[in-house]
């Protein structure tokens, strides 16, 4: 095979559409965009969400609450689930990491969700009250670290 002869496939190519150089090119005047309307002007770009002047959906639909912007998220821990937890044992956030009770400990709190039996020391970024007062009346003691 010589590659001199390679030619591509008949129709691979087309000739390019020369648009709006007079009527003898078939493509003149209006150059293949019609008459007016806004995909016949300048840029004449329609985006996705363009509803034709029509309010939009996201303007339509009812904005509910209040969103605040610097939003604090917190890994949760119920002092129902520490009850697996041995004796006298320091609670940090390393530690609920490697037990598998958070994934995260950027920000742990600890919520007064069920009973605790056992004395603990529980170090986290926050207490519910409840929370603080069983751990307390177990004979354990909580410590709010800072972040």
């Amino acid at each position: 095979m010589n590659l001199k002869i390679l030619k591509p496939p008949s129709g691979a190519i087309h000739k390019r559409k020369r648009v709006g150089r007079g009527p003898g090119s078939g493509h003149g005047k209006t150059s293949t965009r019609g008459h007016k309307g806004q995909k016949s002007r300048g840029r004449g770009k329609v985006y996705p969400w363009f509803e034709g002047g029509q309010m939009p959906l996201t303007r339509r639909l009812p904005k509910r609450g209040f969103h605040p912007v610097q939003r604090e998220e917190f890994e949760i821990v119920n002092v129902t689930d520490l009850n697996i937890v041995e004796d006298n044992t320091v609670v940090d956030p390393v530690f609920l990491r490697e037990k598998g009770f958070v994934k995260n400990i950027e920000k742990i709190k600890v919520l007064g969700n069920g009973i605790l039996n056992k004395s603990l020391h529980v170090k986290a970024h926050s207490f519910s009250h409840a929370a603080k007062k069983k751990i307390e009346e177990a004979g354990g003691d909580a410590e709010v670290i800072k972040c």
